[in-house]
């Protein structure tokens, strides 16, 4: 019988948010849960800490130069092929509730539902986003619509970052879930094969969970870590580092780093909990449904993120051309009772390319070969070393979002394990860390001198990782 895929994609989370991941406030049962039946991985990182580039990256176990989708607002070419589409045309019915974005979404170019290419989702139930703006055919904004509700965003008293949202039984990860749900019964009632991506907004900004559920973590407010920030840190990082903590993205001052109080740190760092604290919900309700319909057995189960959060560390909000562990390392859970060892903690160095590979070799099909992702399936069935995968991982920034037209950011950056280099192909720059003895990666060292044998190693090494990046399309099909 051919398994069954649940893939669970929330929009900009870090691995902190989490129980399994070591975070002792927040409450994840469900999540924690289901990384009890398979394999948490440690270390795992994104290809990009933007959007797009990231989701046109695992969506097809290609790199984002090679997608060509390096920037938010750039369209998919119609000549990529989504793992969606490789389960399509192997006799998978798939589906898709909420977030896409592997084209324009911006309301000006976007007024109904994104451009699509041929992605293989036979239903597509699309939301971009929750706030701020509005598209036609926003199924979720249709949905309120229909139970003749609204969006609801109030001002925490106090606070100005952070707001109550929808009350949780009308948030979008309620919506998405009905429609997951929906979907996989459907399809058992009738015999198929089915592939679903689940992609929550939540918990991207703006940062508005539900009440009840901030009120809990405010409560707890005086135990929530402020962030990870030395002062005077970003004297001798990148520029873009220093511009962005004085406003957000460039361009939102409310987020300027340094006139925030205690409280607004806090406050940010609780919404993201409580957001999770309602998707833990959610999920719950998937795994449940599958348990009591017995087919969890043959369902393989993922729930990761497209990139991570900086709240306020390093003096940042959001996201931009910068590679702390706080944006690039991402929560990776894969599961599927019987088959994938059961609760196991991977320390290897793992990608999200990886997943798209991994998906068709567990599935039993075959391997497209324009993937450039290394299949996890032998380490998440035991055949090789859990904590063993990679030598380093690879992440790139070209210009991805517009807000430094002055000086557009290229960057790219290559992780060993231990040392972290990035450089920064626009101005020059660049910042190395050794994360065993500065976890906080707050002491940049790419112009140590004492670091200088260890900085041209990982350069080698970049060149290398830049060099892979290669399309392997089209294929050979001859000697000459």
């Amino acid at each position: 019988m051919k398994p069954n895929v649940l893939w669970i994609c929330t929009d900009q989370q870090r691995t902190d948010t989490l129980g399994c991941y070591g975070n002792e406030l927040v409450h994840t049962p469900n999540i924690d849960r289901l990384a009890s039946m398979g394999t948490l991985f440690e270390r795992a990182y994104c290809q990009s800490p933007v959007c797009t580039p990231s989701r046109a990256s695992f969506m097809t176990g290609r790199y984002s130069r090679t997608t060509r989708l390096r920037q938010n607002g750039q369209k998919m070419p119609a000549d990529e092929k989504l793992i969606s589409k490789m389960f399509a045309e192997q006799g998978y019915v798939c589906g898709l509730a909420g977030k896409l974005h592997l084209a324009p979404c911006h309301p000006d170019v976007c007024k109904g539902v994104e451009e699509r290419i041929d992605d293989g989702y036979h239903a597509f139930h699309w939301s971009h986003a929750v706030g701020g703006h509005s598209w036609a055919l926003d199924e979720y904004l249709m949905w309120l619509d229909k139970k003749g509700s609204a969006l609801k965003r109030d001002p925490i008293p106090g606070v100005r970052q952070t707001f109550y949202g929808n009350d949780p039984e009308e948030r979008q990860g309620t919506w998405c879930t009905d429609e997951a749900l929906a979907f996989i019964r459907a399809n058992r009632k009738h015999g198929n094969p089915w592939f679903f991506s689940l992609n929550y907004y939540d918990p991207h900004h703006p940062f508005d969970p539900p009440k009840a559920l901030m009120d809990k973590y405010m409560a707890l407010s005086e135990q929530i870590p402020l962030p990870n920030y030395t002062e005077g840190e970003l004297d001798d990082k990148p520029l873009y580092q220093r511009i962005d903590s004085e406003s957000a993205y460039n361009f939102v001052p409310m987020f300027r780093f340094r006139d925030m109080s205690e409280l607004e740190h806090r406050a940010a760092r609780a919404s993201q909990w409580a957001m999770l604290e309602h998707l833990d919900s959610q999920v719950g309700r998937l795994l449940d449904e599958l348990e009591q319909s017995g087919e969890l057995d043959h369902t393989i189960v993922i729930f990761m993120s497209d990139h991570g959060e900086m709240l306020g560390d390093h003096g940042i909000y959001w996201k931009g051309p910068y590679f702390y562990e706080e944006l690039v390392r991402v929560p990776l859970i894969v599961a599927w009772p019987g088959q994938i060892k059961q609760d196991v903690r991977s320390k290897a160095l793992v990608e999200l390319v990886d997943i798209a590979p991994t998906l068709l070799a567990a599935s039993g099909l075959p391997l497209y070969p324009g993937i450039q992702g290394r299949s996890l399936w032998p380490l998440l069935i035991g055949g090789t070393d859990v904590n063993m995968h990679r030598d380093s991982v690879y992440c790139e920034y070209y210009n991805a979002q517009p807000w430094h037209p002055d000086l557009p950011p290229q960057c790219t950056m290559v992780f060993d394990g231990r040392y972290k280099l990035v450089r920064v192909h626009s101005t020059a720059d660049g910042e190395l860390y050794d994360l065993e003895l500065d976890p906080g990666e707050s002491r940049n060292l790419y112009r140590d001198p004492s670091y200088s044998e260890i900085k041209a190693q990982l350069l080698e090494q970049l060149t290398d990782r830049m060099a892979w990046t290669v399309d392997p399309l089209p294929e050979r099909l001859a000697e000459w």
